[in-house]
């Protein structure tokens, strides 16, 4: 019985969460989406700030990016997303910024990772919030999704980087920035 009940409350905790949900308005999942790539690039530039320069090219194992080219791929990953969800040409689009040794000093590093995330940001201010919800297909994905969806998986994609450096951080003994959720 007290399982049943459980099961009934979380359900019904489910029921109301999606009703919210389709209670968003395309203005305010813009808003939202704005409020959080502005604190996603504080974020990120936290961690840029943390990594010395010698932690650049640091390598936790051969296999895997440089600090520096992985968050270049962030950054251009930044750029294809957003393009997608909000139909603004990208930028960096005929460069490959992670085999771009020009751009692993820290100060180029940081300033090409910030113009990534003001792409993003002026791309979704600007953007019609009522195309929110219009298909779109990214050809090097194959795939078809909602503009919506596709600065979400963008979003989704940087939080997953950035949270790989944070491994790059700790063997080169510096503290992560601490998390940042609001």
């Amino acid at each position: 019985m007290k399982v049943l009940k459980l099961t009934l409350t979380f359900l019904a905790l489910l029921i109301s969460a999606g009703s919210f949900a389709q209670s968003l308005s395309n203005a305010d999942l813009k808003a939202q989406s704005l409020k959080d790539w502005e604190r996603a690039k504080a974020y990120t530039k936290e961690y840029l700030d943390a990594m010395p320069e010698k932690g650049m090219s640091f390598k936790p194992t051969p296999e895997v990016r440089t600090f520096a080219e992985q968050m270049l791929h962030l950054a251009q990953a930044n750029v294809m997303f957003t393009a997608n969800g909000t139909g603004v040409k990208p930028i960096f689009a005929d460069k490959n910024l992670e085999k771009s040794d020009e751009l692993k000093t820290k100060a180029v590093l940081t300033k090409t990772v910030m113009e990534s995330y003001d792409f993003a940001i002026n791309s979704i201010k600007n953007m019609d919030e009522s195309k929110l919800t219009n298909k779109v297909t990214m050809e090097s994905f194959k795939l078809t999704a909602s503009q919506f969806e596709w600065l979400i998986k963008g979003f989704e994609h940087q939080t997953h980087h950035r949270g790989q450096c944070t491994v790059y951080l700790r063997l080169m003994g510096v503290t992560p920035p601490p998390e940042k959720l609001f």
